[in-house]
């Protein structure tokens, strides 16, 4: 028997469910599972349970867009997660129904839409990049040991009095930076 699932979602426990349980229930949801957490939260249970429960042919209703997804990406990734199942999903306020054409069509230009957002945005890296290049700048984490420190770091790890803890303190650097340091230099003399 195909069903209208309910999802419901409000940030805080100051907010209140009842308008969109009520909602929910005016479209003739059988099944009603909620959530009191922030959007940006990747743990939910009630959405977990909401989507363990629903059934190839059942549609997952919500009273917003932004009820169930944290993010453009999220919302495309989790409805494209749906059609897969031969689940649809239908948000109330948006007046988006992904059972219809028009409905199908709304997702492929929001999908459309966060592509184009994602490209844009490496677009942007990669001319930052180029550009700082151009000035002399490397990208990246700034190197903590230059060769005369790596030299002393060496010259300290042969010494056998030294403790690791010593060199790390002398050195001002952590157990994991002095290792990885000392295994690169490893690396390039073999």
């Amino acid at each position: 028997m195909v069903m209208l699932i309910g999802y419901a979602r409000v940030s805080t426990q100051d907010q209140n469910l009842d308008l969109q349980r009520d909602a929910l229930q005016r479209v003739g949801c059988e099944k009603i599972f909620t959530d009191v957490s922030a959007g940006s939260k990747s743990s939910r249970p009630g959405l977990d349970e909401a989507l363990s429960y629903l059934r190839e042919g059942d549609t997952l209703v919500v009273w917003r867009l932004d009820r169930l997804g944290r993010s453009l990406k999220h919302l495309i990734d989790a409805v494209n997660g749906f059609s897969e199942r031969h689940v649809s999903f239908r948000s109330l306020q948006e007046h988006i129904d992904t059972t219809t054409s028009g409905g199908k069509l709304i997702f492929h230009v929001f999908g459309a839409l966060a592509e184009f957002e994602r490209e844009i945005i490496r677009e942007r890296t990669q001319a930052g990049l180029s550009s700082a290049r151009a000035r002399g700048r490397a990208g990246g984490r700034p190197r903590v040991m230059d060769e005369k420190k790596l030299q002393m770091a060496i010259e300290l790890f042969k010494d056998p009095s030294r403790s690791i803890d010593d060199i790390c303190a002398v050195l001002r650097v952590s157990r994991p930076t002095l290792y990885r340091y000392l295994q690169q230099s490893k690396q390039q003399v073999e």
